[in-house]
């Protein structure tokens, strides 16, 4: 297949643009946990079906961390010392061709992190030690007041469930559907958004 720069991205071919990210790029570790990233946002889509979640929630989960790919300042890694910021990586990536939902998904999945660290403290011990260490690159808990402006946005709880599919979808050897199982439903979110 061949590569595709985010400048010639369009309508009709952003759903192959992210294939191929899959195709080439998803075998790469997934910072730090038993799962590559290809499997980590199959495994979050594959959740969001699961719990019969709506299928834009499940096209967010599917494509909450596309920014570790995108981004232009390169992959997470543990010895990291700066944060990244893959979350708007991914969704500037996306923005033009999906629903607002979507992108709002993307965008806070790691405020969600913080958030959640905030709101209900015992959250921190469920993360993984990878995801600790991005949170504290990504500025620790939410205050109280970034938390009630969190709790306000339109998307606030479909935000939530995106990160808890990403946060389940870290399981060594769980089998998924591929990527192509889930290429109808982003090209219906894009037709939603840009039109046929």
């Amino acid at each position: 297949m061949t590569v595709m720069s985010n400048d010639s991205l369009n309508k009709n071919n952003v759903v192959d643009f992210l294939e191929d990210i899959f195709t080439r790029r998803g075998g790469e570790e997934y910072l730090g946990e038993p799962v590559t990233m290809a499997e980590h946002m199959l495994q979050a889509a594959h959740f969001a079906a699961q719990d019969d979640e709506a299928e834009i929630v499940v096209v967010a989960a599917l494509l909450h961390d596309i920014g570790h790919f995108t981004s232009e300042f390169g992959t997470f890694s543990m010895t990291d010392t700066h944060d990244r910021y893959h979350e708007n990586a991914g969704a500037k990536v996306l923005e033009a061709f999906f629903p607002p939902l979507v992108v709002a998904c993307v965008r806070q999945h790691v405020a969600a992190k913080r958030y959640l660290c905030a709101a209900r403290p015992e959250y921190r011990h469920e993360l993984s030690e990878a995801s600790i260490h991005s949170l504290n690159l990504q500025g620790g808990p939410l205050s109280p007041d970034a938390v009630a402006a969190f709790e306000r946005q339109p998307y606030f709880s479909q935000i939530l469930t995106v990160r808890a599919c990403d946060d389940r979808g870290k399981q060594a050897g769980l089998k998924t559907p591929g990527f192509s199982h889930y290429m109808p439903l982003l090209k219906k979110a894009v037709s939603a958004h840009c039109g046929s």
